[in-house]
């Protein structure tokens, strides 16, 4: 998810990945200045909300409340944010359909799992907060915040079904793509959250690391070998 003040590029997704292939000076169309302004009014409003949101309590505060922050009516602010619970979920937005862009954007010779598995390992690199591996302050409020919260949590599977719907879209569409994008979607979710889990509980991103990347690897490995139980010592 991008928190405030990380990886700001993450956030203007207005054009493609890269310039087409078809002319070197190719380059993504210019956003509008009424684009531009539509982004600003999303950011600010949940800037203000989310702040409200920590200090008070996601129950305890009243769209009206955001809205008078915010300096915008209570129906504009529906316009932009369907739900109270987007005001907060607005973070994940450039993330719904970033399984399917690594799928998408992948090497010719590399599979979709193999890519999910690197883009993965190279997020708990990096700390990525979607990987559930950052101990940034700010971040571990955000995902209190959100966990801590019923409400969030039940409208977060919403953004996780989108996920799971472009990826599936992006390996075929078929059936099997449908059931191996359910599984995939999981699995991050699953890894995500246990690495979130141990951070939430004291300890460091740099303490988890290895066993983040151990956990991750023996993931993917299921993955491709099927759900069979593996063997256990019998006792």
């Amino acid at each position: 998810m991008v928190m405030n003040g990380e990886n700001p590029a993450n956030g203007d997704r207005s054009g493609p990945a890269s310039a087409s292939a078809s002319g070197s000076g190719d380059r993504p169309a210019p956003v509008g200045l009424r684009e531009r302004k539509k982004r600003l009014t999303y950011q600010a409003v949940s800037d203000a909300a989310i702040t409200m949101f920590l200090e008070r309590g996601f129950d305890k505060v009243s769209v009206a409340e955001v809205a008078a922050a915010a300096d915008i009516s209570k129906p504009t602010l529906f316009r932009y944010f369907p739900a109270k619970e987007d005001l907060v979920l607005h973070r994940f937005a450039d993330h719904e359909d970033e399984a399917a862009r690594v799928v998408t954007d992948r090497a010719p010779d590399e599979t979709p799992l193999d890519a999910l598995r690197r883009h993965f390992l190279d997020g708990l690199d990096r700390r990525d907060p979607v990987t559930g591996l950052c101990d940034a302050p700010q971040v571990l409020a955000f995902l209190r915040l959100l966990y801590g919260t019923p409400s969030l949590v039940a409208r977060l599977h919403a953004y996780q079904g989108r996920s799971e719907a472009a990826l599936a879209r992006a390996l075929g569409g078929g059936l099997s793509d449908r059931l191996a994008a359910g599984q995939i979607i999981a699995v991050l979710r699953i890894l995500a959250l246990e690495n979130w889990r141990r951070i939430d509980a004291g300890e460091s991103a740099d303490r988890v690391y290895a066993g983040a990347v151990q956990a991750a690897e023996e993931a993917f490995v299921q993955l491709r070998t099927g759900l069979e139980p593996l063997p256990h010592p019998r006792g």
